[in-house]
């Protein structure tokens, strides 16, 4: 299915890109900072679901029809950033308990993982990621697209 030097140089690829900070880094310090090591961990394993979905997505062609409608992807985009304000806004409109000390409302390892799932899933980038880059490693020659987009979106979510 790969070669050695096809599946060697994506992982490359693909731990360069960890190290670029993005939303989905942000989301996953900040919720570890918050609330401890399980619920980052639990986010990062949402971002990594979130990954996952858009290579299944890409598989099917769901990318490629997005990146063909401007209005589809101004969509996602809209969907996307009002996700990320209305989760602020909640963040901002919790209750304080004591006005000298601000508290953080709390979030749990389960919330944690189905607000990174869709943070990442609406991410417009993440999809052009998927779109741009992971057709690269991708060879109609040897074997099934889908499987090889699937391995492919595995690698990078692990």
């Amino acid at each position: 299915m790969f070669d050695l030097s096809t599946l060697s140089t994506f992982v490359v690829v693909v731990l360069g890109l960890f190290l670029i900070p993005g939303p989905a880094v942000l989301l996953v310090l900040s919720r570890t900072v918050q609330a401890g090591r399980r619920t980052g961990v639990m986010t990062g394993l949402g971002i990594a679901t979130g990954d996952f979905v858009h290579a299944i997505f890409a598989a099917v062609g769901l990318s490629a029809v997005l990146m063909t409608s401007a209005l589809a992807f101004n969509a996602v985009k809209l969907i996307g950033a009002a996700y990320l304000i209305y989760l602020g806004i909640r963040a901002l409109l919790e209750k304080q308990g004591d006005v000298s000390l601000p508290k953080v409302p709390a979030v749990t390892p389960a919330n944690a993982f189905l607000q990174a799932v869709p943070a990442e899933v609406l991410n417009p980038k993440t999809a052009l990621f998927f779109l741009a880059f992971m057709p690269q490693f991708v060879h109609p020659e040897r074997g099934s697209v889908f499987f090889q987009f699937a391995v492919l979106g595995l690698v990078l979510s692990c």
